[in-house]
C-alpha cells in the first residue's frame, strides 16, 4: 500500500533523533527503584528481576524509568495521557460516545491489549477495572487497569518492563509490566495547582494536589497525597446536516464533563532493624457526564410533545475505586528476605442516564383505554463491581551451588477475583411497566416500541451477577554470573485456576557486556493470560449504530447463556503467547547512552469480543437464534484468533554540562506491527470471518500507531528549565462504521512545550502548552464516510490516539514547605 504523504515525516525523526542521540529525561532509563524522592530521582531498577537492584541500562530486559523531573515538565495531568507523552510503547487513545469508556479510556502497551499489559504498585498486582469495553474503541472486548486511578501526586517514579514476564508475575504480562512507585517523603509537604483550556475556549481545567509526609516510631513514616481536579467539556461536533433543518450542532463529540478526587497514604513501620510492617493504597471518585446519540423529532423512539427538537441522551458516570495493601518484611540471615502481603483492590461504575425516555411506558395502553402517556425522564441504569483479594509470599536470597553464589527466589500466591452487575431501575430496561412481551405496544412511527431508556438500556435482572473464581500460584526464579560479563537468568510459574484449569509458563533471560561500554541483551518467554471474570460474566443490551447508520438493540450475551450454547461457542480458555527479544546497550561516553531492542510476540487463542451478529435479510439460522430475543444484533467473548506482533525499540540519551547549565537532548524510537494470523470459529453457524470480520481485524491490526516516536531537549539554567518535546503518532486506520471503506487518519506531528522560573529552590511557576501547533486529526471523508459527516463527525471515533481538542493551554505552581 501506498503511505500517505503525511508520513514523509517519520525520515525526518529518524534523522532529528540520530543527530539528538535521544530519549527524554524520563524514558532514556529503565524501571523501579525502592526509595527515590523528588531531591533524589530513582536511578536503579528492581523490576524484572527478583535479585538485587541494577541500574537501568545493567538490566536483562528493557526497562523504561520515568522519575518525579519527568512528570513535572510534561503537561498531562492525567497518568494515562501522562505515560502516552513520556514512553512511545504507550497508547492511551481518547474515546467519546463509547458509554463507560469515556470516562474509563483504554491504556495498552505494545500495540496489544489493555488486559495483556499488568499494573503494579509498589510492585504488588493492581486490580482491573469493573468496565469492560463493549464499544467499538481501542481495546474493544477488555477490561484492563483504570490507570487513571491513581494520582501524579502521590508517585515517586514509574518503571516500564517492555518485555513478556507472565512466568514471573502471572497473567496479564503478555506486553510488559508497569510498576508505580509511591512517594515516601517526610521531609516537607508539596503543594501544586494548575489551570489551564484549549484555544478554543472551552475544556477549562482547574486541579490542586497536596503530598505531605510525616515520620512515625523509630524510622517510619507516613506519607499522604489528596488531589482534586476539575475538566470542563470540550466539543468538536460539526453542523448535523442529514437529520435537522436547518442544520445545527447535535451531538457532543470531545471530553465529558469530569470531576475527580483522590486521597491515597504510603507507610512503613519498622520493628526493628530486621522487620518492617507496610501498607499503601488510595480511594478515588471520578464522575463524568458524556452524551450519547442524538434521536431527532420524528424518530421512533422519542416522543415529540416530550422532545418537539428531538433530544440527546445524557450519561453520567460515577467511578469509584479503592485499594489497600498491608505486608510484613523480614530480613533473615545470609541476605534472605522474607516479604508477606495482602493486597485487596476493587472498582465500581455507576450509570446514571438523563435526558432520556422508555417510550414503552409512555405508548403502553391503559386497560381502559388510551395510552399512559407519562414515563421518567431519567433513571439509574446499573452498577458494575469488581473486587479482587491477593496474598503473596516470597522468599528471596543467595545461595552457594560449589563456590558458585546463585541468587534465588520462591513464592506462593493466591487471589480471588469477583465480578458483579446490579440492575437498574425498572424504567431503564423494562418493556412496559408490566415487562409482558405479549403486549404490543406501538411507538409514533407504528412499529414494536423499544424498552428500556434511550442511550444506554439498563441492565436487567436477567443480565445481573454475581460470580467468581480463585486461582493459586508457585513460581521460582534464579540469577547467576556465570561470568564477570554473562548473566543468566530463569524463571518458571505455575498456575491453576478453578475453573478453566492449570498453566505452566518460562522465561530464561540473558546479558553478555563484553566490555565496559557495550552491553548485549535477550530474552526468551512463554506467557498467557486467563479469561478474565468480566469477560466470562459480563452481559447487557445496548444500543448501537449499525453499519447503516441505524440505531440498534445489540446483547451482549454470556458464556453458557443460551445465546452462546445455540451458536456453539465454548466456555472461555487461556490466551498462551510466545515472546522473544533481543538487545544491544551502548555506552560509548560517560554522558551518552544508546539501546536498541528488537522483539517478537505470538499470541494463540486470543480472546476478542465478536463482531455484531446480525440475522440474515430473509429466513436462514442466525436469525432463528435471535428473532426469540427481539434485538437486532448480538455479541460475545470467544477465542477466535491468533496474532503476532513485531517491534523495534531505539532509545538515547545525552547530557551536556556547563557551569550553572544543563542541556539533555533525548529521543525514542518505537516501531510495532501486530498481524492476525488466523481467524477460527467453533460454532457450527458462523464461520471465522463471520465471527471476527474484516472490521475488527483493522481495529487490531491498524487501530493503534505503528510508529510512536518521541523526541525531547530539556534545558536548565539558573532558575529556568525549558521543555521541549516532539511527538510522532503514525497513521491509524478504522472501518466500524463505514465497512468496506477504510478510513485513514493520517501521521501527525505534536510538539509540547513548558518553561517553567524557580523564584526559589521551594516554589516556582511553569507555563505551556501540549500541541502547541493546534494539529487536529485528518476529517473524515465526506462521500465515502456518509453519513458520519453529514452527523457531525469531524475528525475521528474508534481510534483517535492524538485526541480532538487541539491546542491545550496551561499555568501551573508548585510550593514545597
Amino acid at each position: 500500500m501506498t503511505r500517505p504523504a503525511a508520513c514523509h515525516p517519520f525520515r525526518q525523526t529518524l534523522l532529528a533523533t540520530a543527530l539528538l542521540a535521544a530519549l527524554s529525561p524520563a524514558s532514556a532509563q529503565e524501571a523501579t527503584s525502592t526509595s527515590a524522592d523528588d531531591s533524589n530521582p530513582a536511578r536503579v531498577v528492581v523490576l524484572g528481576s527478583r535479585s538485587s537492584a541494577k541500574t537501568a541500562l545493567d538490566t536483562a530486559a528493557p526497562v523504561g524509568l520515568i522519575n518525579a523531573k519527568d512528570m513535572q515538565t510534561a503537561g498531562p495531568l492525567e497518568l494515562g495521557k501522562l505515560l502516552q507523552t513520556l514512553d512511545p510503547s504507550f497508547n492511551f487513545s481518547t474515546t467519546f460516545i463509547s458509554d463507560g469508556t469515556d470516562i474509563i479510556r483504554p491504556a495498552t502497551l505494545r500495540g496489544l491489549g489493555p488486559d495483556q499489559l499488568l499494573v503494579l504498585v509498589n510492585g504488588k498486582r493492581r486490580h482491573q477495572q469493573a468496565l469492560v469495553n463493549v464499544q467499538q474503541t481501542i481495546g474493544r472486548g477488555s477490561a484492563g487497569t483504570d490507570i487513571n486511578a491513581i494520582p501524579l501526586s502521590a508517585i515517586s517514579h514509574i518503571e516500564v518492563l517492555r518485555d513478556g514476564a507472565a512466568a514471573q508475575y502471572g497473567s496479564d504480562a503478555i506486553a510488559g509490566v508497569i510498576n508505580i512507585v509511591l512517594k515516601s517523603q517526610v521531609k516537607e509537604t508539596q503543594v501544586s495547582s494548575s489551570i489551564g483550556t484549549t484555544s478554543e475556549g472551552d475544556g477549562d481545567m482547574i486541579s490542586a494536589s497536596a503530598n505531605t509526609g510525616f515520620v512515625i516510631g523509630d524510622g517510619g513514616f507516613v506519607n499522604l497525597s489528596a488531589e482534586g481536579r476539575r475538566r470542563n467539556e470540550t466539543n468538536r461536533a460539526g453542523v448535523d446536516s442529514a437529520r435537522v433543518d436547518p442544520p445545527r450542532v447535535t451531538q457532543r463529540i470531545g471530553d465529558s464533563l469530569a470531576k475527580d478526587a483522590f486521597l491515597w497514604v504510603n507507610a512503613g513501620l519498622p520493628i526493628d532493624k530486621d522487620r518492617e510492617f507496610y501498607a499503601f493504597g488510595g480511594v478515588s471518585r471520578r464522575t463524568g457526564d458524556s452524551a450519547g446519540f442524538y434521536r431527532t423529532a420524528d424518530d421512533a423512539r422519542n416522543v415529540p410533545s416530550v422532545y418537539p427538537n428531538g433530544f440527546l441522551p445524557n450519561i453520567i458516570t460515577t467511578v469509584k475505586d479503592a485499594s489497600f495493601a498491608v505486608g510484613y518484611r523480614h530480613a533473615l540471615r545470609n541476605d534472605w528476605k522474607f516479604d508477606a502481603s495482602v493486597n485487596h483492590g476493587r472498582s465500581q461504575l455507576a450509570f446514571h442516564e438523563r435526558e432520556s425516555i422508555n417510550i414503552s411506558y409512555w405508548y403502553e395502553p391503559r386497560p381502559g383505554g388510551g395510552i399512559y402517556a407519562e414515563s421518567p425522564l431519567e433513571a439509574d441504569t446499573g452498577t458494575l463491581k469488581f473486587n479482587q483479594t491477593t496474598f503473596n509470599a516470597d522468599l528471596r536470597g543467595p545461595i552457594d551451588l560449589g563456590g558458585r553464589e546463585v541468587s534465588l527466589a520462591v513464592g506462593f500466591e493466591y487471589r480471588t477475583d469477583n465480578y458483579k452487575i446490579e440492575a437498574g431501575d425498572p424504567v431503564s430496561y423494562q418493556y412496559g411497566r408490566t415487562n409482558n412481551p405479549a403486549i404490543v405496544i406501538r411507538d409514533q412511527a407504528g412499529g414494536i416500541a423499544a424498552s428500556g431508556a434511550q442511550g444506554f438500556p439498563g441492565y436487567t435482572p436477567a443480565t445481573a451477577v454475581d460470580d467468581g473464581r480463585h486461582n493459586i500460584a508457585l513460581y521460582i526464579d534464579a540469577e547467576h554470573n556465570l561470568t564477570e560479563q554473562l548473566l543468566v537468568a530463569g524463571a518458571v510459574r505455575y498456575e491453576r485456576y478453578s475453573d478453566f484449569g492449570s498453566t505452566t509458563t518460562g522465561k530464561l533471560s540473558m546479558r553478555y557486556d563484553p566490555s565496559r561500554t557495550v552491553g548485549l541483551r535477550g530474552s526468551i518467554s512463554t506467557g498467557f493470560r486467563a479469561p478474565s471474570v468480566q469477560q466470562k460474566f459480563y452481559s447487557s443490551v445496548s444500543t448501537n449504530l449499525n453499519a447503516a447508520g441505524v440505531l440498534t438493540e445489540t446483547l451482549t450475551a454470556r458464556e453458557g447463556s443460551a445465546v452462546t450454547r445455540a451458536f456453539g461457542i465454548a466456555p472461555l480458555k487461556e490466551e498462551t503467547s510466545k515472546n522473544a527479544s533481543i538487545g544491544i546497550v551502548l555506552r560509548p561516553m560517560q554522558n551518552l547512552s544508546v539501546t536498541a531492542d528488537l522483539y517478537r510476540i505470538d499470541i494463540d487463542d486470543r480472546i476478542v469480543f465478536s463482531s455484531n451478529i446480525a440475522p440474515e435479510a430473509g429466513a436462514g439460522p442466525i436469525r432463528a437464534i435471535l428473532d426469540p430475543l427481539r434485538v437486532g444484533q448480538a455479541q460475545f467473548f470467544t477465542n477466535a484468533i491468533d496474532t503476532s506482533t513485531d517491534g523495534f525499540d531505539l532509545v538515547a540519551e545525552h547530557t551536556t554540562r556547563w557551569p550553572g547549565s544543563t542541556l539533555v537532548l533525548s529521543g525514542q524510537l518505537g516501531f510495532n506491527k501486530t498481524e492476525v494470523k488466523a481467524r477460527r470459529s467453533q460454532s457450527p453457524v458462523l464461520t471465522g470471518t463471520q465471527l471476527f470480520d474484516d472490521t475488527q481485524v483493522t481495529l487490531i491490526e491498524r487501530g493503534q500507531p505503528r510508529q510512536h516516536h518521541v523526541i525531547a531537549a530539556d534545558y536548565t539554567t539558573g532558575p529556568w528549565n525549558v521543555n521541549t518535546r516532539a511527538s510522532y503518532f503514525g497513521e491509524v486506520q478504522g472501518q466500524g462504521f463505514t465497512p468496506g471503506f477504510i478510513q485513514t487518519w493520517e501521521a501527525k506531528w505534536l510538539v509540547d512545550l513548558s518553561l517553567r522560573y524557580a523564584f526559589t529552590k521551594r516554589l516556582s511557576l511553569a507555563v505551556g502548552a501540549n500541541n502547541l501547533f493546534d494539529t487536529y486529526p485528518t476529517k473524515w471523508d465526506p462521500v465515502r464516510a456518509a453519513p458520519f459527516p453529514q452527523l457531525g463527525f469531524t475528525h475521528c471515533w474508534e481510534t483517535c490516539p492524538i485526541g480532538i481538542n487541539g491546542r491545550q493551554m496551561y499555568a501551573r505552581a508548585d510550593w514545597a514547605f
